[in-house]
């Protein structure tokens, strides 16, 4: 069974860091671009990273440039999502999925999500 699962959100205060896991079971993570999206109002997924399988370059929205930065490490099957300097516009669920055409396609598998809180 294909699955997703992402873990490490939580609750954190201003300026600090969390490090998000999306661990795959069930297919070999290394063999898939994966990006990460967050929830943002209207219940819309955004894009937030993507690293890509074919070259591994990594790809990043403006809003978290120089703040964020994801990596693979495939003895585990896993992607991880960095999280610094993290800011209360930050809060909301952050989902991983598997893309289809690289990170410029579009996402076929999903994880349930995790909650990153941002607050004093």
């Amino acid at each position: 069974q294909v699955q997703l699962v992402e873990s490490g959100g939580g609750l954190v205060q201003p300026g600090g860091s969390l490090r998000l896991s999306c661990t795959a079971s069930g297919f070999t993570l290394d063999y898939y671009t994966i990006a990460w999206f967050r929830l943002a109002p209207g219940n819309e997924r955004k894009g937030v990273s993507c690293i890509s399988s074919t070259d591994g370059r990594a790809y990043y929205a403006d809003s978290v440039k120089g703040r964020f930065t994801i990596s693979r490490e495939n003895a585990k099957n896993t992607v991880y999502l960095q999280m610094n300097s993290l800011k209360p516009e930050d809060t909301t669920v952050y989902y991983c999925a598997t893309m289809d055409d690289g990170c410029g396609g579009s996402p076929n598998y999903w994880g349930q999500g995790t909650q990153v809180t941002v607050s004093s």
